[in-house]
């Protein structure tokens, strides 16, 4: 098992002879609006570039897996990723609501339906609902869909996707009891309201619920976000769970 971060949200998992690409924003630097323009400087995103030699690696992808995708959530699915996987016509897997949108961006699509296990490359894949905001801010960003990847003899990975913390969260981790978590750190904000992802407080509940190594994503790429790796690194360091949490470099590999 290795995982290579990419970028926000976006990353490669190798496992076995599978290269999976989730979640791929991979436009140019500047070309998408800020997501705030109040609550955080109105910059355009992404705030980074793609690391180098980014290429050569995402052409090598042989599937793909999106966690939400239809409501301007374009750091997690930008025009860029949408003609990356309609060029490849790998596999793309996803929650089942999804599928018309993909499908009209002729995308080889293979819709999931959630809370269902199902057949994933050589292995299985378990759709869990997430809950991208609190109460009605939750329900307007739409559905999106957290992921329990059991490849074929190789470690489990927990995907959060964009979720503040839930039950169904805890299910995952504490009953399922994943190898590896993926968390989307960021704490992202709209204009108004709560954060639309898991603030400090939530995030390290995340990390000292999870059995295994957690993975901090979603850093350090878009104007919206409150957490950087700089202070989710003070913050696991002062709970003394340093040894659990891994904040990649854009670009970072992985090796499990």
């Amino acid at each position: 098992m290795k995982i290579q971060h990419i970028r926000n949200a976006c990353m490669i998992i190798h496992s076995n002879a599978h290269r999976i690409l989730v979640d791929p924003c991979l436009n140019s630097k500047g070309s998408l609006p800020p997501y705030t323009l109040f609550r955080k400087r109105p910059r355009l995103n992404p705030i980074v570039d793609l690391p180098p030699d980014s290429e050569p690696v995402l052409n090598q992808i042989t599937s793909g897996l999106i966690t939400h995708c239809r409501y301007g959530h374009f750091d997690h699915l930008d025009k860029s990723g949408i003609r990356l996987l309609a060029k490849k016509q790998v596999p793309v897997y996803c929650n089942y609501l999804d599928g018309p949108y993909l499908r009209r961006r002729r995308i080889n699509t293979i819709p999931l339906k959630i809370n269902r296990r199902n057949e994933f490359l050589t292995g299985s894949i378990t759709c869990f609902p997430t809950a991208h905001g609190y109460g009605l801010i939750g329900k307007l960003m739409g559905p999106g869909t957290g992921y329990f990847i059991e490849p074929a003899g190789d470690k489990t990975i927990y995907i959060s996707g964009d979720t503040v913390m839930t039950q169904t969260v805890r299910h995952v981790l504490n009953d399922l009891r994943p190898d590896i978590s993926i968390l989307n750190a960021g704490t992202a904000v709209l204009d108004f309201g709560r954060p639309i992802l898991m603030p400090i407080n939530e995030l390290l509940d995340f990390i000292r619920t999870a059995p295994g190594k957690v993975i901090a994503v979603h850093l350090d790429a878009f104007n919206h976000c409150l957490t950087t790796r700089d202070i989710l690194r003070d913050a696991v360091s002062k709970e003394g769970l340093s040894g659990k949490v891994m904040i990649p470099a854009d670009g970072e590999l992985m090796d499990f």
